[in-house]
Formats: structure tokens, sequence, C-alpha cells
């Protein structure tokens, strides 16, 4: 029972942050068209921002936390408008995959540089770092508090998205731009706003889960994978399909390394091939489009 509600819990908090930080990649991608192989670095800057604020500064979780998404969001918002912009429509993915893969080294070489191949940490604050009862179970502070702020992220993108003004012009100007454009809606400031969302989604992500997926230069290239495969899971813009993909792998990878350790990422690549094997747009791409 113990090893059950341990892969439980281990596993929809791990699937948690695979789903915060890979939604703002799907959004992306469903929305704009864009292939952002440099979401994963974007996390990355956020975790290390945090862990500099923390361990270097002495800031409070909270202060560091807030800190290293709004820090993220201001570094990449130039990006967006020297370089994203001008592939924004799908028209070329080989120009993306180019251009954001390129992004992405260029970040690892100056993470590296700056703080050196070591692994960085994210110190929880005393009150994430203990256990809370359930019944006669404990479960961690931080995994409670995690899936807690997955299930906030889920209603209020879905509000947005789906209950806005903000979300009916993003959807205009995404099925036909000349036409939003034409009645007023400035497609470049929409484009601008769903950017920085996305990478504010990729920072939280990238500082809440630094137990989960530990910080290092190489962090980028070694999560984009998972990032991309409940993308393409889920089916690209589906912030259902997002929830769906992320939890299920997450639960079926920690339940390989619970119980199978000596197979590691088995399970998880199996699986994400037989999905895609009977499912090649994802579960939901019906609904993503």
């Amino acid at each position: 029972m113990e090893t059950i509600l341990g892969i439980a819990v281990d596993g929809v908090a791990y699937g948690t942050i695979l789903f915060i930080i890979s939604v703002g990649l799907s959004v992306m991608l469903g929305l704009m068209r864009v292939v952002n192989l440099a979401h994963g670095a974007f996390a990355m800057i956020a975790g290390y921002v945090a862990s500099y604020g923390m361990q270097s500064l002495g800031l409070p979780y909270g202060v560091a936390l807030l800190g290293a998404i709004l820090l993220t969001v201001i570094v990449t918002l130039p990006l967006e408008r020297l370089l994203y912009r001008r592939i924004y429509g799908g028209n070329n993915e080989l120009q993306q995959v180019l251009l954001t893969i390129g992004l992405t080294f260029v970040i690892i070489a100056l993470v590296n540089y700056g703080f050196g191949p070591t692994v960085k940490r994210v110190p929880l604050p005393e009150i994430l770092s203990g256990s809370v009862s359930l019944g006669s179970k404990t479960i961690p502070i931080h995994r409670a508090f995690v899936i807690g702020v997955g299930a906030v992220t889920i209603l209020g993108l879905w509000a947005l998205l789906e209950r806005t003004n903000f979300g009916i012009r993003l959807r205009a100007a995404v099925d036909n731009p000349a036409m939003a454009e034409a009645l007023g809606i400035r497609t470049e400031r929409l484009y601008t706003a769903v950017f920085a969302l996305s990478t504010a989604l990729a920072a939280l992500g990238g500082v809440l889960g630094a137990e989960l997926l530990p910080l290092d230069p190489y962090y980028a290239i070694r999560y984009i994978v998972l990032f991309l495969a409940v993308v393409a899971v889920g089916g690209a813009g589906s912030i259902l399909g997002s929830v769906v993909a992320a939890l299920a792998l997450g639960i079926l990878d920690t339940a390989g390394r619970y119980l199978v350790p000596n197979f590691g990422e088995f399970f998880f690549s199996a699986a994400l091939i037989l999905i895609l094997f009977r499912w090649p747009n994802g579960f939901f791409h019906r609904r993503a489009a």
C-alpha cells in the first residue's frame, strides 16, 4: 500500500510538472504553429535564477520563484520580437527547428560558462519540507504543493483561453490573421502575450520541478524530449490533452522506476511509441484543431 501511494503521489506530482512546462509549448505549437525547442532552456533559466537568488542572495522561496518567472519573461521577450516573430505560422518547420535548437545551445553554453557544470538546487523552505497526514498515510508537502499549483494552472488557463475576450481574439487571430487585423485585433500584441505566457509557465515549472527534474546546464536537451512527448500525446494546443498526457506518462514513468528500476525509461518510451502508433496526432488532436 505504501508503494502504491508513493507511486501515485510522485507520479501525479511528476506529471504535474511535465504539464506546467509542456502546456506552454503546446499552446505555442497549437495556436501559433511554432516548434519551440528552446522551451526547456527557458525553464532552465528560471531554475538557475531561483537557485542563485536563494543560495547567493538569501531570497525567500516565494520571492525567488516570482522573481525568476518575471526575469525569465523579461529576458526572453526581446527574442520573440527579434527572432520568433519571423517564424510564426509553421510555413518552414526546418527553419524553426534550426533557430530554436541553435538558441538552446547558446543558452546552454552561457549557463555552463556562468554557473559551471554542477547540479544546482532550489532549496525548499521549511513549510514545504515536511509531510502532511492523510489518515494513516503521509505525503510530502512539496508534492502536494506542486499538485495544487498544477490544479490552479489548469483552471486558470482554461478560463483565460475559453472564457475571456483575450481567448476569443487569440483564436480569431490564429484562424485568420488577415481578417482579425481587418477587424482591429492587434495580432502582434496577442502573439507577444502568448509567448510571455508560455515562457512564464516554463519558468514556473522549472523552479517548482527542480526537485524532480534536476538543474544542470544540459537540462534543456535532456528533458525537451519529455516535454515534446506530452505535446505529441496530448495534441498540440489542447489543455485537456496536455493534462491527460502529462499525468499518464508521469505515473507510468514513476511506476516503472519504482517497480523495475533497472529498466530506467523503458516503460515511458515504450508507452510513447504505442500511443503514437495508435493515435499519431495525439489523444485530442481534433479538439485542439
